[in-house]
């Protein structure tokens, strides 16, 4: 009998556990499969760490490879799922397409950074939900306080430090805590020529800061920001975002070169292209983590909407701690529905919440108990290093360094502002020129023809408004093409060659005319290989303006919210 086939999709904190899960109570009797579009895990909470030179990058990445044995690792990322079919359709990063068959399939695919209607937020903001976001950041905020040390304009150097974070949930609160921090010992290193200091400022529409965690660890974080010198508004958020800074929802505009954008996740997009029943944009599923009327597909972490057991109506947030859980309790049950133990439904305890602040200060409630200070820093930093699968060592030995020594504040350049688009669904993969199109051009194409029928029938009822104005202008028109005809064959007049605008010329892209932009022969069109680049397309410099080749991914953004 030939071993059943488990495919995982996705390695994050509930895709990881539960490859590691099955992996030790497989024992090599099954083919266990992860898809994932990196060959490492990403353990997201210290990654304001790295964008704050804390830890280098690759201390909170862990080795998939590595860590799971008897697992195989395809990198890639899934396209398309056939339910009946039983297989997955993936595009590797070299743009070249597989498919992988399973007899269970587990649906891990994550989150991705949430978008708002916000004018400009799209070309001019930046998430912060991947490995070359965090290393885009931490080489542009020293850019930015590099050039500011230099210019010999107050404007532009007030505005170059000048450094806005939108969403005070726990992702923007650790940027702008360790940022603060950050930018500050640059300062002290190279004094600002105009006496100005880096100024950070925490956005949110909530009434305060940490909004989803206890009041008393939102007031301790609070008093943190607003004592390193914070700028936190609350009920405040970005109406508009420009090149030369952010419009508040109060009126006022701030300049700026640099918009963080931490407002919250939303699903992986791929749950929706199945067609099963969702729940803000997650997939449903019951207690045991699995889909209804498909007994071989399983879902968890931000993908699914996991029923929360304790709350009758409601389903678990969207963080990291709960992603986590999923992950062991969707491969036990995995295991059971191929005869291996019992199935179980997921149940959680609350072991509390960590937040952390840089330096020495954090906030945390281990057990219910609220804890500010040292006390909270060395608490939140013993859980990391119990949650972290790997690199354990390393991390310390980094903290160690930190400590005794100053941080090295240089930029890489590895990283460039195109390279990571807010409006993508791969925030874990960094945009190159070239690079395959993969799902983004599938997505983007599939919401064209989602939104066909609905332009279709604009277009008619706005071609039935004007009909009445059209056939009054036509009939002008033919009459005073009737007094200008001469008799004879081929005798029409210039009017009658004439587009209608009037110019006397050949529409562009028309036998005759001038090419079209972006046909053969035509002018290249804006932002594209070889043409002129877009204007306005981010907060960054002319030298990080390099036209990018095609994004990874691109989708329409959901309604869900969290963070993780």
């Amino acid at each position: 009998m030939s071993r059943p086939r488990i495919l995982i999709v996705g390695a994050g904190f509930a895709g990881y556990r539960t490859a590691r899960t099955l992996a030790r109570m497989s024992r090599g009797k099954a083919d266990i499969t992860v898809l994932n579009p990196t060959d490492y895990f990403l353990y997201l909470p210290l990654l304001p760490q790295v964008a704050a030179g804390i830890l280098e990058p690759r201390r909170v990445t862990v080795s998939l490879s590595g860590t799971l044995p008897h697992v195989r690792l395809v990198l890639g990322e899934a396209d398309r799922i056939d339910l009946d079919g039983r297989t997955v359709q993936y595009t590797d990063p070299e743009g070249d397409e597989g498919t992988l068959e399973y007899d269970r399939l587990v649906i891990a695919a994550g989150s991705v950074n949430k978008l708002l209607p916000i004018p400009g937020v799209a070309e001019h903001a930046h998430g912060f939900r991947g490995l070359p976001e965090a290393l885009y950041l931490r080489d542009h905020v020293t850019r930015q306080v590099e050039l500011a040390a230099a210019s010999d304009d107050p404007e532009s150097c007030a505005a170059r430090c000048t450094f806005v974070v939108v969403g005070a949930g726990y992702t923007g609160t650790e940027v702008a805590a360790h940022g603060k921090l950050f930018t500050d010992a640059q300062v002290r290193r190279h004094p600002m020529r105009q006496g100005i200091r880096p100024r950070w400022m925490l956005l949110d529409i909530a009434p305060r800061v940490l909004p989803e965690l206890d009041e008393r660890l939102s007031r301790t974080a609070d008093g943190v920001l607003r004592e390193r010198g914070v700028d936190v508004r609350m009920g405040t958020s970005v109406k508009e975002a420009t090149h030369d800074g952010v419009l508040l929802t109060d009126g006022e505009f701030v300049p700026t070169r640099t918009v963080v954008w931490c407002v919250g996740v939303r699903p992986d997009p791929l749950a929706e292209s199945l067609g099963l029943p969702m729940e803000r944009g997650r997939l449903l599923v019951d207690p045991y983590l699995q889909v209804p009327g498909r007994p071989e597909v399983f879902a968890c972490g931000d993908a699914a909407a996991v029923p929360d057991l304790d709350q009758p109506g409601q389903y678990t947030p969207m963080t990291g701690q709960h992603a986590w859980r999923h992950g062991k309790v969707c491969a036990q049950n995995v295991a059971a529905s191929l005869g291996v133990g019992e199935r179980r439904p997921y149940r959680h305890s609350d072991m509390g919440f960590v937040v952390d602040l840089g330096g020495v200060k954090a906030a945390a409630n281990p057990l219910g108990v609220a804890l500010s200070g040292p006390a909270a820093g060395l608490v939140t930093r013993g859980y990391h290093l119990a949650a972290m699968p790997g690199n354990r060592v390393r991390v310390v030995a980094d903290w160690l360094l930190d400590a005794v020594l100053p941080r090295q504040a240089v930029q890489l350049g590895l990283v460039r502002s195109w390279s990571v688009p807010l409006d993508t669904s791969s925030p874990e993969l960094a945009r190159v020129p070239g690079g395959p199109e993969g799902r983004e051009r599938r997505s983007r194409e599939g919401q064209e023809q989602r939104e066909q029928p609905r332009k279709q029938e604009q277009s008619q009822k706005q071609e039935k408004q004007e009909k009445p104005e059209k056939q009054d202008k036509h009939g002008k028109q033919g009459k005073q093409r009737q007094r200008k005809t001469r008799t004879g064959p081929g005798a029409a007049t210039e009017a009658d060659t004439r587009e209608p605008d009037g110019n006397g010329e050949p529409a562009k892209g028309q036998p005759g005319g001038e090419p079209a932009k972006n046909q053969p022969g035509g002018e290249p069109a804006k932002a594209q290989p070889g043409g002129e680049p877009a204007k306005n397309r981010s907060h960054h410099d002319p030298a990080e303006e390099t036209v990018p080749g095609p994004v990874k991914r691109n989708d329409t953004p959901a309604e869900a919210e969290g963070d993780s």
